[in-house]
């Protein structure tokens, strides 16, 4: 037998599709509202770190070519506080690296390594032998090969208009860059702007961890030292597929 008794309190909620609905977005908006928020006034997130520079007109149109052939489907650019991250790929990411970054390429998948880091970490050459073909310098690489950036030449008529727009979002790209932005990468091929780009990854955090430490006197007892043959390259072992 149904009860006539009339619903109250949380019972009359769950009863209530309508009622449910307009509870729920408002609890989303308001969490939502103090989790953001605070983010734009915190300098941690809004303030680039020390030694961040906005991207050269070369390596913002290598950016626009990593983002085009849709590179981030594969690579994150977003290295976690672990322990296992970090010293795979090196120091962690922070948020004060991104300013410059319309939009970030984070990323949420990793098919192959995170590239944050990878700036300097090998020679041009060794870059433009991987894109052409991965497998190489990697056999076991699933990486597409991209031949056609060393033939297709970078579009230098956009870039002065991309960087008058950055700059209106906050990059502090100067008249005197803007104007010579086409004369930068004119003569230049996709391939180079994507390596210009990659180079540039993470180096400005990099630099600041790799700051030499006071040398100490070497010990009397010390055997003949390391020679230079035997420090391998990195380019020998890593991969960046």
């Amino acid at each position: 037998m149904a009860s006539n008794e009339k619903l109250t309190g949380h019972a009359r909620i769950e009863t209530n599709n309508f009622l449910m609905i307009v509870l729920i977005t408002l609890v989303v908006a308001v969490g939502g509202l103090v989790e953001i928020v605070p983010l734009f006034f915190q300098k941690s997130t809004t303030q680039p770190i020390e030694g961040l520079k906005p991207y050269s007109a070369l390596q913002l149109a290598g950016r626009d070519v990593y983002v085009a052939e849709g590179c981030y489907n594969c690579h994150s650019q977003m290295i976690r506080p672990f322990q296992a991250e970090t010293l795979r790929y090196g120091p962690y990411s922070v948020a004060g690296e991104f300013v410059y970054d319309r939009p970030f390429q984070w990323g949420s998948k990793r098919t192959g390594p995170d590239l944050h880091r990878v700036g300097g970490r090998y020679s041009d050459e060794w870059h433009r032998i991987h894109l052409i073909n991965p497998r190489d310098l990697v056999p076991e690489s699933n990486m597409p090969a991209y031949p056609w950036l060393a033939e297709k030449m970078v579009n230098e008529t956009q870039l002065p208009k991309r960087m008058e727009v950055l700059r209106t979002l906050g990059a502090p790209y100067t008249d005197e860059e803007i104007a010579a932005s086409v004369a930068d990468v004119k003569g230049k091929t996709e391939m180079d702007a994507v390596i210009a780009y990659l180079q540039v990854l993470g180096t400005a955090r990099s630099e600041i961890r790799a700051a030499p430490a006071p040398a100490a006197a070497a010990p009397t007892d010390v055997a003949s030292p390391v020679s230079a043959a035997a420090i391998k390259p990195v380019e020998a072992t890593g991969s960046t597929q």
